[in-house]
């Protein structure tokens, strides 16, 4: 049995999709899933993982588990004794959702420290382990659903800087490969798009997708950060408005990882903007 948690992300949905399509017994764990979150046949915990109690009986008899450090809020957690809970459980393999920031921004308080002590923990688990570290999400340009919809425009900061951002199916597939078969233990995998991706690019996608002129609005980097402010901490709005607007090398990189893995390149934001297309309209 496979455990997948944040199984309702946007990595942790087509995960689950592509294991329980692959005939994998899949648990399902999300603070807020139920069943009409899941696919058929998918069994449905609801646990936090900050609460070591509520591990123990989803991870009893699992064999391997998909670990999502939980973003912003993975500093609530104890890496350590979900680690425990797993090797108590008998899992046996372990993929970690982390991020290339781990690498590339260690004074980061959240992707340097809190990411950190994921890593480490995950590598001195004494299990078979993998990492993923992509960078930015396709995903993310959801934050301009809202007003792509009612005024088509895009509004976001360094319209010109490009990232490889990619698409979260490619990196479930990714762990979907890492969590079924042998020849991952000990990799550390970097999935990125095949090209890097600029704001003003990915809103043009997003109009082509519609069919529809989408008009792009540069915000400047204080109006970016005011927005940021209203749903993340100051210290994870500066990183990430760093990243954006002055990309390490590192995180500019095209990585040859998702074919690597896959046996096929990864997908274009174009590809994610049209198979995604709804939220938009």
């Amino acid at each position: 049995m496979i455990v997948v948690t944040g199984a309702t992300g946007n990595v942790g949905r087509p995960l689950v999709e592509a294991l329980a399509a692959a005939g994998e017994r899949v648990t399902a764990v999300s603070r807020c899933v139920t069943a009409a979150d899941v696919p058929e046949d998918v069994t449905h915990r609801q646990a936090d993982l900050a609460i070591p109690a509520d591990l123990w009986p989803v991870l009893d008899g699992a064999d391997a588990l998909f670990l999502h450090d939980t973003g912003p809020g993975a500093h609530l957690l104890s890496p350590q004794d979900i680690i425990d809970a797993a090797k108590a459980g008998g899992i046996g393999r372990i993929v970690l959702l982390s991020s290339i920031g781990v690498a590339t921004r260690p004074r980061s308080p959240s992707h340097g420290s809190v990411g950190l002590s994921f890593d480490n923990a995950v590598r001195q688990s004494g299990m078979d382990w993998t990492i993923l570290r992509p960078g930015g999400f396709a995903s993310n340009a959801y934050a301009w659903a809202e007003s792509a919809r009612t005024r088509r425009t895009v509004a976001a900061p360094f319209a010109d800087v490009g990232l490889p951002v990619i698409d979260p199916a490619d990196i479930a597939e990714v762990a979907a490969a890492a969590l079924r078969e042998d020849g991952h233990a000990g990799q550390v995998y970097e999935p990125t798009g095949p090209t890097l991706s600029t704001p003003r690019q990915q809103a043009e996608a997003i109009g082509n997708a519609l069919g529809e002129l989408v008009r792009f609005v540069e915000l400047t980097r204080e109006e970016a950060r005011a927005q940021l402010l209203r749903i993340t901490p100051e210290p994870v709005a500066e990183t990430a408005l760093d990243i954006l607007g002055d990309p390490k090398p590192a995180e500019q990189r095209i990585s040859p990882d998702v074919e690597k893995v896959l046996g096929r390149p990864p997908r274009a934001f174009a590809d994610w903007a049209l198979r995604n297309i709804a939220a938009f309209r």
